[in-house]
């Protein structure tokens, strides 16, 4: 089996993909990779790290207002074609699969054209402009979210959920808290803004502090590299101090985090619901108020619709709000299990196996 896939731009389009290609290896050892991606996105730091052969084309996105780059954008998304089409013959793929973003419009339109085998994955309650592009061209659409079908052909959609969630259901709990200066005993809260931080939730935390070092749970908070040294002059200016609250710049062991922590507090990309839900987490969602067609807010809305989280709007966000939300969670045991449960319930265990059938149904 010779698979290539192309996503890039955000660690959403990404990590599924980079999920996939780990499960095939599982279940296939003699299957072969590519990846297409651009020099400029985090994929280019992401894939070649985790052993996936990696190529690059130049595209870029089009400009919303009038603009001469619109020009240069058409005559790349053509060249780009073309380049995906020599990277298609050399490599010979069974299949191609794209999991959104620029790049992976031109390289699944080159395959359409080939005659390649296709399918998108689309891991957002409201599909993004490439996949909708792409939908008329591919052999299937993968799903994540039941609201996503009535963007797709119907006859085209298979609800396979997010690989990234699969991965993370399968680590085991551990100690790994008392490597940031915590206990493994106690209630534990996580708080992050994405790999670059958000500065809404920032200014929330700072305001906060105060309150949240007196709390008897334990508060783990990544702040984004940016954000770090603001949070942490705050800190020392209130003369805080807590051994129940740490804060990091980043956590490069998320996923094993996540296993052993009692609610997550961030931002509704999808990867993230996808984790929370394979591990059965509750969760507080402040969905971004700058993502396409508000498509956070309608993620977060599949999860406090049936208890499993609560939604807490960027525009009320604070210090005072943010600490009101997580004391009346944290500080109620049923709810928080019965948020749990729910958010357990809402998961899809066998995502990447269900994505695998689909890729070995097309082939």
């Amino acid at each position: 089996m010779r698979v290539l896939v192309s996503g890039g731009g955000t660690g959403g389009h990404i990590y599924p993909a980079v999920s996939l290609v780990k499960h095939i290896k599982e279940k296939h050892p003699e299957a072969e990779f590519l990846y297409v991606g651009t020099n400029r996105g985090l994929e280019s730091k992401i894939v070649p790290k985790e052993g996936i052969p990696f190529k690059t084309i130049q595209i870029q996105g089009f400009r919303r207002s009038l603009s001469f780059e619109n020009v240069k954008t058409a005559y790349l998304f053509m060249k780009s074609i073309s380049d995906s089409k020599k990277i298609i013959r050399d490599f010979k793929p069974d299949v191609v699969m794209g999991t959104g973003g620029y790049v992976c419009a031109a390289v699944v339109y080159a395959a359409y054209k080939e005659g390649i085998p296709t399918l998108i994955h689309e891991q957002n309650s409201v599909p993004g402009v490439t996949n909708k592009f792409l939908a008329k061209y591919v052999n299937k659409v993968a799903i994540c979210f039941p609201d996503a079908a009535q963007y797709f052909p119907s006859n085209k959609i298979e609800l396979t959920g997010n690989p990234r969630g699969q991965e993370v259901a399968k680590i085991e709990k551990s100690a790994i808290l008392e490597d940031y200066g915590l206990k493994s005993d106690l209630p534990t809260v996580l708080i992050f803004g994405g790999s670059q931080g958000a500065l809404s939730l920032t200014n929330a935390l700072i305001e906060g502090l105060a309150e949240l070092s007196k709390r008897e749970y334990q508060v783990l908070c990544a702040t984004g590299e940016r954000y770090f040294e603001q949070v942490q002059s705050a800190m020392t200016a209130a003369g805080i101090s807590s051994p129940n609250l740490v804060v990091r710049p980043y956590i490069d062991n998320m996923e094993l985090v996540l296993k052993n922590i009692d609610l997550v507090v961030s931002r509704a990309g999808a990867t993230t619901i996808a984790e929370i839900t394979a591990l059965g987490l509750p969760s507080l969602l402040i969905p971004s108020p700058n993502v396409t067609n508000d498509h956070q807010t309608k993620n977060a809305m599949s999860l406090v619709s049936i208890g499993a989280a609560e939604l807490l709007k960027d525009s009320e966000l604070s210090g005072l709000s943010l600490v009101r939300e997580l004391d009346a969670i944290m500080l109620n045991d049923q709810r928080r299990e019965s948020m749990a449960e729910a958010s357990l319930a809402e998961g899809i265990p066998d995502a990447t196996d269900r994505l695998l059938a689909v890729v070995e149904e097309i082939i």
